[in-house]
C-alpha cells in the first residue's frame, strides 16, 4: 500500500524551525518511500487564521524545496465533521458540556489541591432536561466532549515503541468549541481518514492526543490500526526553552532574510537530534536517499543559530559558481570573483560585500600613514596578475625590514577595510592598479 502523509500546520504565523522539522520528516517519510505528501491546512480557526500567513508557509516550503501532492483545508471541510457529528452523537459518545472557563479552572485547581489529577468530571452527563433548560436561559452555550472508553489505550510508535496510556486517566476531550466550530482533535482525524493517511509523524506533545484520537476513529468506524504513528521530541532553542512560531522564534524567513541556505536549514534539520552525524547536504536527493526514521533520538535536540552558520559556510565554500550564477549575476559578481570570496563568507550576502570592495567605491583605512605611503610609492605599474602581491610586498619587506602582520595588515585594511578575508594576491588583481593607487593615496575609491 502506497503510504500518504500529511503536514498540518495552522496559518496563524510563520514557520519555525520547530515547524520545519516535523514536516521535513513527514516529507522524506514519503519521498523515500514513494508516497504522498499533503499540505492541509488547519484553519478553523477563522479568528486567528489569514491567507497571509497560508502564503507564508507555501512560501517557505517552496524555497525549502518540499513540494507537496495535494494542498487542503479544514475551513473548506465542515460538511464531514458535522457528519462525523451526528454520528457520534448516536453512539452516545458525545455529549454536551455547559461550564465555563473559569468554572473548569476552579474544578481543576480544587483536584490538584487534593492531589488528584486535572481530569474533566464528567458532570454535565448528570444534567437533567431542566438543568440544560436553565442553562441555556442563562444565555450559555455547550461545548462538546468526547466520552473516552476507560480502558488501555496501546500502540507501536515509530520512535518511541511500545505506548500506552490509561484511558482514565485521561480528560474527554472537547471536539465542538461554544461556537461550534470543530477543535483540531476531531477535524484531524476526519480528515486522517477520509485522505488515507497511513502514518503521521509529529511533536511529542501530541501523545495525549494520539490517545483520544485512537478511541475517536474507532468509534467513527475505521481501524486505527491502518494509521502508523511516531512521535518526535520537539526541537529546543540553545537555553532549553521551546521555540515559538506566533513570536517569530528562528522563523525561516528570519533565516532566509539573513542568508542562510535553504539546504543549510535542511541538512542541519535532517539529521538534528538522529544518531547520524550532521553534514551539508548539496540536494534534497542526497537527503532523501540517507534518511531513516529509525535514527531519530527520543532525546529533545538544541537548534544552534551557530551550528547552522558553521553548516551554512561549508556549503557556500565548497558550491560552484554554476550553482549560485542566476543569483549572482544580477547583483553584477562574476564567477572569477566567486570562487576567490566564497571561502571566506558564512552567508551568501557577504559576496556582494567583497563585489563592493573589488569593483564599488570603498573609503580606505588608513592607520599607518607614511608606511602607506611609501606602499603607494613602490606599488608596481599594471598589468597585473597573482604574483604582484608578493612582487610589491617583498619591495616593502626589503625596504622597510617590515615581516608577518606589521607588512600586511596595514595594506589589508587600507584597501579592504578588513582585518580577514581572501587571500590579497588573489584579491588584488580584482580591486586592480587604479583603485589601489587611489585608496593608497586615501581617496574613496
Amino acid at each position: 500500500m502506497k503510504c500518504i502523509l500529511r503536514f498540518a500546520p495552522s496559518p496563524t504565523g510563520r514557520l519555525h524551525v520547530g515547524n520545519i522539522k516535523i514536516a521535513l520528516l513527514n516529507w522524506l517519510f514519503a519521498r523515500r518511500n514513494n508516497g504522498k505528501f499533503i499540505l492541509r491546512m488547519d484553519d478553523t480557526d477563522l479568528e486567528r487564521s489569514s491567507k497571509e500567513y497560508e502564503q507564508g508557509i507555501i512560501e517557505d516550503l517552496k524555497w525549502l524545496g518540499m513540494n507537496y501532492d495535494a494542498l487542503e483545508h479544514q475551513s473548506a471541510r465542515h460538511n464531514s465533521y458535522e457528519a462525523a457529528v451526528e454520528a457520534l452523537k448516536k453512539t452516545n459518545r458525545l455529549y454536551a458540556c455547559y461550564e465555563t472557563p473559569a468554572e473548569l479552572e476552579i474544578k481543576r485547581k480544587r483536584q490538584l489541591a487534593r492531589g488528584k489529577p486535572p481530569i474533566y468530571d464528567r458532570a454535565s452527563l448528570n444534567l437533567t432536561p431542566e438543568d440544560i433548560a436553565r442553562l441555556e436561559s442563562e444565555g450559555r452555550k455547550p461545548h462538546w466532549r468526547f466520552k473516552l472508553e476507560q480502558n488501555l489505550i496501546a500502540w507501536e510508535d515509530m520512535i518511541h515503541g511500545l505506548i500506552e496510556i490509561n484511558g482514565d486517566k485521561q480528560s474527554d476531550p472537547v471536539l465542538i468549541r461554544e461556537d461550534g466550530t470543530p477543535v483540531y482533535t476531531l477535524s484531524s482525524v476526519v480528515d486522517d481518514i477520509e485522505m488515507g493517511i497511513t502514518h503521521i509523524i509529529r511533536g511529542e506533545d501530541h501523545i495525549a492526543n494520539t490517545a483520544a484520537q485512537i478511541q475517536l476513529i474507532e468509534a467513527l468506524g475505521a481501524n486505527p490500526k491502518d494509521i502508523t504513528f511516531g512521535h518526535m521530541p520537539l526541537v529546543m532553542n540553545e537555553q532549553g526553552g521551546g521555540l515559538s512560531k506566533r513570536y517569530g522564534s528562528y522563523s525561516i524567513l528570519e533565516e532566509r532574510d539573513r542568508g542562510i541556505e535553504p539546504m543549510a536549514i535542511i541538512s542541519l534539520l535532517a539529521r538534528l537530534g538522529t544518531s547520524d552525524s550532521i553534514v551539508p547536504f548539496k540536494s534534497m536527493e542526497e537527503v532523501i536517499a540517507q534518511f531513516n526514521i529509525k535514527q531519530v533520538s527520543r532525546n529533545s535536540p538544541k537548534f544552534s543559530t551557530d551550528e547552522l552558520v558553521r553548516l551554512n559556510s561549508k556549503l557556500l565554500h565548497e558550491m560552484p559558481y554554476s550553482m549560485v550564477k542566476d543569483r549572482l549575476e544580477t547583483d553584477g559578481v562574476n564567477e572569477k570573483l566567486w570562487n576567490v570570496v566564497k571561502g571566506n563568507i558564512s552567508v551568501f550576502p557577504e559576496a556582494l560585500e567583497y563585489k563592493e570592495i573589488c569593483y564599488g567605491e570603498w573609503q580606505p583605512e588608513i592607520e599607518d600613514a607614511e608606511y602607506i605611503a611609501l606602499a603607494r610609492k613602490l606599488l608596481p605599474d599594471s598589468p597585473w596578475d597573482e604574483n604582484v602581491w608578493a612582487e610589491w610586498t617583498s619591495k616593502l619587506s626589503e625596504t622597510t625590514g617590515r615581516k608577518g602582520k606589521t607588512l600586511f595588515m596595514p595594506l589589508r585594511k587600507a584597501l579592504t577595510g578588513l582585518e580577514h578575508g581572501p587571500e590579497m594576491k588573489l584579491l588584488l588583481p580584482l580591486i586592480g592598479h587604479d583603485k589601489t593607487a587611489a585608496r593608497l593615496e586615501g581617496k574613496r575609491a
